[in-house]
């Protein structure tokens, strides 16, 4: 094996591999690899920073540092990583004699099956990976694999009860194992390994991988409001029907989204005018009333768009290795966009603009952004950014890209997009992710509040969830009246609190293709629920100004708004155990409700002194505390000598 200490980097040669170690962030180190003749150079979403490093060599070994993070790679390729003198990461062997460090497997022209394996740690922790319908706090003991699918964001990023942060800089399909015997990132088709360990407490992790990877840009204030949402509004007057009650109840609204098949067909990017005459008239009217209008969007497209031939002819499209490339089937097969390619990201936003923007539509909502396919056969898909196994996870940042430079190039500045996925570096995009189509359940809220905390820790700061859940709520029933109020309080205390669903009463004897579901409007639920719902959007606009200082700073710093409570105590190892609860910035500590009939819960208070804020009560921190709270209340505590108290008393 051979080593190169030159310009700031390590570079080495050995039997089956070459590759380079180099600092790109103070306290971060790079490692990239392969089994190919070269290197490639390829950093995907991630913005290295050029930073100088110290190395060395001890003999048989080598090292490079940057700030108190080092790394130690012997001569037979084996990696160990140091917070100062303290180990904290250390690669295992595949065979025996300490021996196969790092696995190849050739797939043809320079693409390889790869994956690295590490030590495991009996007291270690994971947070991050995105979202996923699972009801886990720390992914210690868990196997993911990595690729979307709707109610699953894979964002290969994990944060370490250790004190360091790992991305696996690599948007292929793979698997990662976090397990007790060993703990293994592994790629389906890539050119080589890439991967970057950054040392830090929660925040200063938070805001290096930001700096890496991107920064959410400022949220409007809009955005930080309710809004209101259902599958779906048919017609232009149903949508001006509900906003004009919302102006009459003295319910403040922010946004109304017209969810999807108002359009002539997919592909086709524009309002049926069988069922909205005047789109310019509907949006000025909302706007009048201080509300934005968000119209959702399909990457399917079909012969029958009148966008579907010239898209196909120009390579916009996904292709396939093998069979046609319909691969997705609703009413009828569907091909699918390629936001990877630039040129269908400057082709179907002008599309966009010219049918929704220009008449006055605020913001998109960008459905199906995994994309959905079905089979998930990713390795059949080409894409203009490679082999879909290769470069699968990026699909969602481009489809993000799309509406962002569009938007940018016009000139906005307030841009929001709603999107079902997301990869490492979608939030410098104004990517609002949502968790996609979860089951209407007290056992799928509980699962929610867990997906937000890991996503949390993985850059993207905008997420939010259907409040009530997607499917499966019959609003008739005393389980949905009682679910739609702790899920609502949940949604209180979201970066973004958003009403939408498919309830049940969908008449489907009508030609019409995807009718509406049940109401789902705030006086859709009894008048008992509806006093308790409008009282809590309306503390949500009594919250806006303590949520947009935590805007700015996520913006600013990466700093997630809703946190894993070992964010703002990572010291506290209890912290790292409490999943059923989380700060919501820095001196609001939220602990819902996510069980049918509960009224009592367990509620762990860090170090202080905090406040009950339905009753004012005080309590010391540092132990568990038993705390009551009926269907119409909440369970949110706030540092004591914090502002926002006030806003909490009627």
């Amino acid at each position: 094996m051979e080593f190169k200490c030159e310009n700031n980097r390590v570079t080495f040669i050995r039997e089956g591999e070459i590759g380079e170690i180099s600092a790109v962030h103070e306290g971060c180190i790079r490692f990239r690899a392969t089994a190919s003749s070269t290197l490639p150079d390829e950093n995907w979403t991630m913005e290295p920073k050029k930073m100088p490093a110290g190395t060395w060599t001890d003999g048989k070994s080598v090292w490079l540092s940057t700030g108190n993070l080092k790394v130690r790679m012997d001569d037979n390729g084996k990696l160990t990583f140091f917070d100062g003198e303290r180990e904290i990461l250390r690669e295992q062997p595949e065979q025996t004699f300490g021996y196969s460090f790092r696995n190849y497997r050739s797939i043809g022209s320079n693409l390889w099956k790869a994956r690295v394996t590490f030590e495991p740690k009996e007291d270690e922790e994971f947070f991050g990976l995105g979202h996923e319908r699972m009801n886990v706090y720390s992914k210690k003991g868990c196997t993911v694999d990595l690729h979307h699918l709707n109610t699953k964001a894979s964002v290969p990023f994990v944060y370490s009860s250790l004190g360091y942060g790992f991305l696996w800089n690599l948007p292929s399909t793979g698997t990662v194992e976090l397990g007790m015997n060993r703990t293994r990132w592994k790629s389906d088709c890539t050119k080589g390994i890439d991967f970057v360990v950054m040392l830090g407490k929660p925040a200063e992790v938070s805001s290096k991988l930001s700096d890496l990877t991107g920064h959410a840009p400022k949220m409007p204030e809009w955005g930080m409001g309710f809004w209101q949402c259902r599958l779906r509004y048919e017609t232009q007057d149903e949508v001006l029907r509900v906003a004009r009650k919302y102006k009459e109840l003295g319910i403040p609204v922010s946004a109304i989204i017209v969810d999807y098949f108002h359009w002539t067909e997919q592909g086709d990017y524009k309002f049926d005018p069988k069922y909205w005459p005047d789109p310019k008239a509907m949006a000025d009217e909302l706007h009048s009333m201080g509300i934005k209008l968000i119209v959702s969007m399909w990457p399917t497209i079909n012969e029958h768009s009148e966008n579907y031939r010239y898209m196909l002819e120009h390579n916009m499209l996904l292709r396939t290795a093998s069979g046609c490339n319909r691969v997705f089937e609703f009413y009828g097969p569907q091909a699918e966009i390629d936001p990877t390619n630039p040129e269908t990201r400057k082709y179907v936003f002008s599309k966009l603009k010219e049918n929704y923007i220009d008449n006055g539509v605020d913001g998109l909502w960008f459905d199906e952004a995994e994309p959905e396919i079905h089979p998930e056969h990713f390795d059949n898909l080409i894409m203009y950014a490679g082999r879909g196994d290769e470069v699968a996870l990026i699909y969602p940042y481009y489809y993000a890209k799309l509406a962002y430079d569009g938007l940018k190039e016009m000139g906005r500045e307030d841009i929001i997009t709603l999107t079902r996925a997301a990869y490492t570096g979608a939030q410098r995009f104004g990517a609002l992710v949502w968790s996609g189509d979860v089951l209407s359940t007290f056992e799928s809220l509980e699962e929610q509040v867990k997906s937000g905390l890991n996503m949390a820790m993985c850059g993207i700061p905008w997420w939010n969830t259907d409040i009530g859940g997607f499917y499966g709520g019959n609003i008739e029933t005393d389980y949905f009246k009682e679910l739609i109020v702790r899920w609502f309080q949940y949604g209180l205390f979201s970066p973004v609190m958003r009403l939408h669903g498919s309830r049940d009463g969908h008449d489907r004897t009508r030609d019409i293709k995807e009718p509406t579901g049940g109401d789902n409007e705030l006086w859709s639920f009894g008048e008992e629920n509806f006093a308790i719902l409008s009282k809590i959007v309306k503390l949500r606009y009594r919250l806006i100004p303590y949520i947009s200082k935590y805007m700015d700073i996520a913006s600013a710093k990466g700093y997630p708004v809703m946190r894993p409570m070992f964010f703002n105590y990572p010291e506290d190892k209890e912290c790292y155990k409490t999943g059923d609860q989380y700060m919501f910035g820095d001196d609001i500590l939220f602990a819902p409700i996510v069980k049918k009939g509960q009224t009592n819960r367990k509620v762990y208070l860090p170090d202080g002194e905090w406040i009950l804020t339905k009753d004012g009560k005080e309590y010391a921190g540092g132990t568990y505390v038993d705390v009551h709270a009926e269907i119409s209340e909440f369970i949110a505590f706030v540092k004591k000598g914090a502002e926002v108290l006030e806003v909490f008393k009627d």
